[in-house]
């Protein structure tokens, strides 16, 4: 069964292969596709071409379509080729030539372009509080362990003092600064593609606007060509925000890894986030962790694949575009797994609060040595030269004294609320998307 039907068959094989994984994927545009149903079907209520009765017997259709779909009853039957085509299927068996009048001023492109745009939209909005919440898992953990020390790397040697939380709530801003990615990808999925039509619009006097107000866009995609240029833009920019996260994410998770090792010891994972060896009984592997990383480079390529599938394509809808979807859509449940993983891990982990005790550390003080020559005169070369001369000749001792870093992002002032505004700062807001979806269904 196919909307565009004509009266001839196609191969069996050519069918398989055009439709892909389109069936399975659907799945996950099914309530987008039946708000997009309701609004369009108002719509061409109020320019006159659905009557009053068929309005409400299409509404009425689509309210039981929307219960099966929240209850995951919903199913594209055997041999109907996408969501689109079975949500009209089902119409058209409950309410008969009416189911068959509500494609009138639409194509499958535009139909397609709104789906992804509100599922788009609420996953967004997921991740976004995903995001959060190991934001706040992160900020949590830094405030408890402010005063713990470790020792900070550069180049992968001693550096100089940090500690747990300056390390735990440098991820955090940077997960504040993701988010301005995530907010810009929200704004560019909220506008209106519907009524673009296969991507020149429609005879029909369609109300667009009327449409954007129904389904909670904030503007419309006005040009109906780049209304359909939007498909493939969309899915790489929003990529392309999912993977400053993974960015952020999979440093951390790296972090995590090397710190966990023996030749480190500054955090021990709970047993529930390790595996063991099939032949060293000893072994405790952070394999969470290490799966979390490889996930986020992965998620970090995705961007450049759907690049890559848009590339040199002109103007006009090509169905190249079908296969952005199955690097797109499982995208986003691939990172949410992560960001759950990443944070309950955190939460349980165990922190080495003595590893400053350790003699291997201890030039991880020369700089502050230099500073307190400075502030009693001496130039900054001269004491630079005499501490380094002591490492040299291996005569270098550290009084233990106490540390005092007083600016701002410094160990001893690490402006945890400030980094918290940020973050409030950057976050976009969704009440208005949810409140038009919630009005449309009632």
């Amino acid at each position: 069964m196919k909307l565009w039907d004509k009266g001839y068959s196609t191969d069996s094989f050519v069918e398989e292969f055009t439709v892909g994984r389109d069936r399975e994927l659907d799945l996950y545009l099914a309530e987008a596709d039946v708000l997009g149903n309701m609004a369009h079907l108002k719509m061409l209520h109020s320019i006159g071409l659905l009557s009053q009765e068929d309005h409400d017997a299409l509404a009425e259709g689509l309210k039981k379509i929307y219960a099966q779909v929240l209850a995951g009853d919903f199913v594209i039957e055997e041999g109907v080729e996408d969501v689109h085509s079975q949500v009209e299927f089902m119409l058209t068996e409950m309410c008969g030539d009416a189911g068959k009048r509500i494609h009138t001023g639409r194509s499958r492109n535009d139909q397609v372009m709104v789906d992804l745009k509100l599922f788009s939209r609420s996953a967004l909005i997921s991740l976004q509080q995903s995001v959060e919440e190991l934001f706040q898992t992160l900020m949590t953990k830094a405030d408890e362990w402010r005063d713990v020390l470790m020792p900070g790397y550069t180049h992968m040697q001693v550096a100089m003092p940090s500690s747990f939380g300056m390390w735990l709530s440098a991820y955090a801003e940077s997960l504040a600064d993701d988010l301005l990615m995530l907010r810009a990808a929200y704004d560019l999925v909220n506008t209106n593609p519907l009524g673009s039509g296969a991507g020149y619009g429609s005879s029909v006097p369609l109300n667009r606007t009327m449409t954007t107000r129904l389904l909670g866009f904030e503007d419309l995609a006005y040009n109906s060509v780049y209304a359909q240029m939007q498909r493939g833009k969309t899915e790489r920019t929003v990529l392309t925000a999912i993977a400053a996260i993974a960015a952020t994410v999979g440093r951390l998770a790296q972090d995590v890894c090397l710190y966990s090792c023996a030749n480190f010891g500054f955090v021990k994972l709970p047993d529930a986030f390790t595996t063991g060896s099939s032949i060293m009984p000893h072994k405790k592997n952070p394999d969470i962790f290490e799966l979390s990383r490889a996930k986020c480079n992965r998620l970090q390529a995705q961007p450049m694949e759907v690049t890559l599938i848009a590339t040199n394509l002109p103007s006009g809808y090509f169905r190249d575009m079908q296969l952005t979807k199955e690097i797109y859509v499982p995208a986003f449940k691939e990172l949410a797994d992560v960001l759950r993983m990443v944070k309950e891990g955190i939460e349980q982990m165990w922190i080495n609060r003595d590893i400053l005790s350790n003699d291997i550390y201890k030039y991880l003080f020369t700089v502050e040595d230099v500073n307190d020559a400075v502030a009693a005169g001496v130039p900054f070369r001269d004491a630079y030269r005499e501490v380094g001369m002591r490492v040299q000749e291996g005569t270098y001792e550290h009084d233990g004294r106490t540390l005092n870093h007083t600016h701002e992002g410094s160990i001893g002032n690490l402006c945890l609320d400030k980094i918290a505004q940020k973050f409030a700062r950057h976050k976009f807001d969704y009440t208005e998307a949810l409140a038009a979806e919630k009005a449309l269904m009632e």
